[in-house]
């Protein structure tokens, strides 16, 4: 029995997110079908975490044991090609040992969050960025998710549904970026609560449009309530994009 680790790119859009669930469309079960599909044996991937609906990847990592004895290039095509009509593809596949999991091994994760930062939508961008039509400053963005950088209660940033155990992250580093009219936050932490990120842009952006002080957002941080922060930003502009091990 071989463990293999595979690093897989998706579209969100047509998903209900990673987690496999009946009567619905994940990427968890879709995947475990076009491996059996090939191998003809039992397969149980194991992910590096959940995406929601909605929310894309760049780079979800994820691993699966199959006895068939296969290359590298030859997982990936044979995945790939049983993946059919799904907006889902296997960039890479190696051979790891059976002390390696997916989700249990990984010592940071990567996201995304891409805003259009104009009054016009684009067809293009469609599901894919958060149409967000007032004027931002990222630098003022900037310095508010400077306060959120260590070890946190992230209380008003926790979601309603959210299951961990605490609000207590780590938040290692958030970047705020602009290229010409779009708006990019780049975040990194060894783990998210349940919409964490989605709820942090959603204020960050009140920050950045001049509807909120920096003082207020810090207030807000502080007071550990959800209710008093931003909204829940779209899952279209949201990107799993990397994991450390």
């Amino acid at each position: 029995m071989q463990r293999w680790k595979i690093t897989i790119e998706y579209d969100g859009t047509q998903f209900f997110g990673w987690q496999k669930q009946p009567d619905a469309v994940c990427v968890q079960q879709i995947l475990e079908e076009a491996i059996a599909e090939f191998s003809r044996e039992k397969i149980d991937v194991s992910g590096s975490g959940r995406t929601d609906t909605g929310v894309h990847a760049f780079g979800q990592v994820a691993h699966f044991d199959m006895e068939r004895e296969m290359e590298p290039y030859q997982v990936i095509d044979a995945v790939n090609h049983c993946l059919g009509p799904y907006e889902i593809a296997i960039v890479a596949a190696e051979k790891v040992d059976d002390e390696f999991h997916a989700r249990f091994s990984a010592t940071q994760r990567g996201y995304i969050y891409k805003i259009l930062n104009r009054r016009s939508p684009s067809p293009i961008y469609k599901n894919r960025v958060w149409n967000f039509i007032n004027p931002l400053d990222e630098s003022l963005m900037q310095e508010a998710a400077d306060l959120l950088i260590g070890k946190h209660d992230f209380s008003s940033f926790r979601a309603s549904g959210c299951q961990a155990e605490s609000p207590l992250k780590t938040i290692d580093e958030i970047k705020m970026t602009r290229d010409g009219e779009f708006v990019f936050m780049h975040i990194s932490a060894k783990s998210f609560m349940y919409h964490q990120v989605r709820n942090i842009i959603g204020t960050l952006v009140l920050v950045g449009d001049g509807s909120m002080t920096l003082d207020e957002f810090k207030e807000i941080f502080e007071s550990l309530d959800r209710k008093k922060a931003g909204i829940t930003a779209p899952p279209g502009g949201l990107y799993f994009n990397e994991i450390k091990y």
